[in-house]
């Protein structure tokens, strides 16, 4: 998916075995380790993939209760802890949200204060809504 609005990827890539791309088209061929400078140019980040295969775009379309309860749930998040959670929102493809590069939008709250606010949710039990 690509764009504020996550239509289907405009050059109908394909997973690959490894998540970055078919033997024909891996995604390093656009997506180099930063933005493109160009209005709509392909976004970029040090090891641009897409999710693992068995959890492809697994956010897509869930509730705010749902989201959460997938967040938590290590067959789901890339077998993580929620301690485990902090140190990947500081990876490269996660903080390309917040530079997504020209004509994109950025979240509405600083990476900090994402980072921050997962800490006090995790701290304070991690509850999810219904």
């Amino acid at each position: 998916m690509q764009g504020d609005d996550s239509h289907p990827h405009a050059m109908n890539v394909k997973r690959g075995a490894d998540g970055k791309g078919s033997a024909a088209l891996r995604c390093f061929a656009c997506h180099q380790t930063e933005n493109a400078r160009i209005l709509h140019g392909p976004p970029g980040a040090a090891d641009w993939q897409l999710p693992p295969a068995k959890t492809p775009m697994a956010w897509k379309g869930l509730s705010t209760g749902d989201l959460c309860r997938t967040l938590k749930d290590p067959a789901k998040n890339g077998n993580r802890s929620l301690q485990d959670l902090i140190p990947h929102m500081d990876t490269s493809l996660v903080r390309w949200a917040w530079n997504p590069g020209a004509g994109r939008s950025v979240p509405p709250l600083s990476h900090d204060e994402f980072v921050s606010r997962l800490k006090e949710w995790i701290e304070t039990g991690a509850a999810c809504p219904e």
